[in-house]
């Protein structure tokens, strides 16, 4: 249902808010020479992945239950509302070059569609109805997690998608940077940064949005790691679609194997380009087909295939 709260009660709310919080001691900021202010936003901004770091624990429990569900073909979505929207939308659209998945495997929904990720779309944060009708397009199952993201904690659209979801026995996480609030209350696993008052009051595109980006990034990150998309630190699912990928897919067989610029040539033709195939079959001695069944049975994790090859 859309929100009608009065307009005075909706102010008392957002008093109450950590990140809506004014600072008097910056009420001269205005007045200052830039070099200053730039110093006074990035001592801000440096206290931010101190806050990130008060909740690892619940971050990483959230991702090992979404790599979980993920591996069982579950899809990752992101809602959310203005920045928290577009910054899920953000994480997702990279997904499919650095991972190579598939782009409906990680979904990001913004509260007004696509148009709101570039001008401001009237009343749609305030509907827990658009969230539902948004994701009842995805026909959602146990195995997908969905992800409402507010820096407030309170707003109806992040909150509407994870009621839904949760109805329909998704996964359910959200993050807001408020304690204490409705849209952590609502999910499954609650991540809460708690980044304090902005450096211009109520602008949580600034500490809040950074820190949403942070956690969406290990969100999406880490969850790929456990997915065998990486072998150590590099992308060895990353989708040649440029010139500078397919010479960062040359440098990957490279580091990974150590071989002369000839033979990963060769090993990238005889695979098509997939990097994961070819350091197998440069590491492993085994043709690309061998190599593509040993993938198939390993469930695409690269260290077990080199096991599994001998």
């Amino acid at each position: 249902m859309t929100s009608t709260s009065h307009p005075r009660d909706l102010r008392t709310e957002l008093e109450s808010l950590t990140t809506e919080a004014f600072r008097p001691e910056l009420a001269d900021i205005d007045r200052l020479p830039t070099l200053d202010i730039a110093r006074l936003m990035n001592g801000e901004d440096a206290t931010v992945a101190g806050a990130v770091a008060e909740r690892l624990p619940q971050i990483a429990a959230a991702i090992d239950a979404v790599a979980e569900r993920m591996a069982r073909g579950g899809r990752l979505v992101y809602a959310g509302a203005g920045t928290a929207g577009r910054l899920g939308i953000l994480d997702a659209s990279e997904c499919p070059p650095t991972f190579n998945t598939d782009p409906s495997r990680v979904v990001g929904l913004i509260a007004g569609g696509p148009d709101a990720v570039v001008t401001s779309v009237e009343g749609a944060e305030d509907s827990r109805d658009l969230a539902r009708a948004d994701l009842e397009t995805l026909d959602l199952t146990p195995d997908d997690t969905v992800v409402g993201i507010s820096a407030s904690g309170r707003t109806p659209y992040a909150i509407g998608a994870v009621e839904h979801a949760r109805a329909r026995g998704c996964l359910t996480i959200g993050l807001a940077c408020n304690p204490g609030s409705p849209l952590a209350a609502a999910a499954d696993h609650g991540v809460e940064i708690v980044v304090g008052p902005e450096l211009l009051t109520g602008s949580t595109r600034l500490k809040s949005g950074t820190a949403q980006k942070l956690v969406l990034n290990m969100l999406s990150t880490i969850t790929m790691i456990r997915l065998g998309k990486t072998y150590g630190n590099l992308m060895v699912d990353v989708r040649a679609s440029n010139d500078k990928l397919r010479a960062r897919s040359h440098r990957i067989v490279a580091l990974a194997t150590g071989a002369a610029d000839e033979d990963i040539e060769r090993a990238l033709t005889a695979t098509d380009g997939e990097v994961k195939h070819a350091i197998l079959t440069l590491l492993a001695d085994v043709d690309g087909p061998t190599a593509a069944r040993l993938l198939e049975e390993s469930g695409g994790h690269l260290r077990a295939a080199l096991a599994a090859a001998g």
